[in-house]
């Protein structure tokens, strides 16, 4: 992602290789599933055993695919070079000390965590929403998903057509957090015996995740501006806060999900007192994965969108694309 920066210094250039990005990632996750279909079909699995070397040729698959584009990226992708002004400034280091005074720095970051928050712990929970919850069929573990990263992949290519300044990223942000807290409200309350509205939902979720993630990934070039020797650190560094509190989160969700799987197998051995755990844990405790597919990605949505308002980012002049990137 720090590459982008350096490939131009265009605010709306930028903000079309990051939407770019985001829609060539859908491209991937959707292979993914084609890559577990062709392996279903091809080796049908009779035990748990058959079903875990269904999922090892999965791995391997995909590992050995992504190991090529990395060598790909690698070989083939030349040092991109800016314009002869900013050439004589490469040898002028940033100090990390440099970014930390920036006000604009902290709040990139906790908008850019809170963004990260909300699509992975989403993702992460998603199958065993419909599944447990809702009672949907399996199918609905990939057809769900796939209808999200289709949405996202539709709204990336027609954000990548735009315009942009720091007043209409973060319009589109708060558009997309607002979205999310819906449809994380739907989530909530969402009853078993509707669960096709999920359909509905996902859409709904596919135009948020691109909104937030396009527009939260290009605050991080307009924090870094032209100040191009300091970019790989502030996205090395945004990249590791979300990784932590992402593994944080999930971590602190299984852990509650452990005490209530203990929960559950008290009351299947004490029947009198199932129905009534039941009943109390419905209406007043709802399960791990409504409050992870559901509260947690909205209330991150919303402290995102807050702190999206307070900030001040500078409108540089920006130039229409001359041509569209994906189409």
């Amino acid at each position: 992602m720090s590459m982008v920066n350096c490939i131009t210094l265009n605010p709306t250039s930028r903000v079309s290789l990051a939407s770019c990005r985001n829609a060539f990632t859908m491209v991937a996750n959707l292979s993914l599933y084609a890559v577990a279909l062709a392996v279903f079909t091809i080796y049908s699995a009779k035990g748990s055993v058959d079903i875990k070397i269904q999922y090892r040729w999965i791995a391997y698959f995909s590992i050995l695919v992504g190991c090529c584009f990395v060598g790909i990226f690698l070989i083939g992708t030349k040092e991109p070079e800016l314009k002869k002004q900013f050439q004589s400034d490469k040898i002028c280091r940033i100090s990390w000390g440099y970014w930390f005074r920036k006000v604009l720095y902290y709040q990139v970051a906790v908008v850019y965590m809170l963004t990260r928050l909300v699509t992975n712990v989403s993702q992460a929970l998603l199958a065993f929403y419909v599944i447990d919850d809702l009672g949907m069929s399996h199918s609905s573990k990939a057809l769900v998903p796939a209808f999200i990263y289709i949405c996202s992949f539709i709204v990336s290519i027609l954000l990548q057509e735009m315009r942009w300044t720091g007043w209409r990223l973060k319009s589109f942000f708060t558009a997309g957090a607002i979205l999310w807290m819906f449809s994380g409200a739907g989530i909530l309350i969402l009853p078993s015996n509707m669960h096709n509205f999920m359909y509905i939902l996902s859409v709904t979720i596919g135009v948020a995740n691109a909104l937030m993630t396009v527009t939260g990934i290009s605050m991080q070039s307009v924090l870094v501006g032209q100040d191009l020797n300091g970019c790989a650190f502030v996205y090395g560094s945004l990249s590791f806060l979300d990784k932590f509190s992402c593994g944080l989160a999930l971590y602190v969700l299984e852990s509650y999900q452990g005490s209530t799987r203990t929960m559950d197998s008290h009351s299947v051995n004490h029947p009198a007192d199932s129905t009534r755990f039941m009943g109390s844990r419905s209406l007043t405790h709802p399960s791990v994965n409504r409050v992870g597919l559901g509260l947690v990605p909205a209330a991150c949505a919303l402290l995102s969108a807050i702190v999206t308002y307070t900030m001040d980012l500078p409108d540089a002049r920006s130039r229409p694309l001359i041509e569209p990137l994906l189409v």
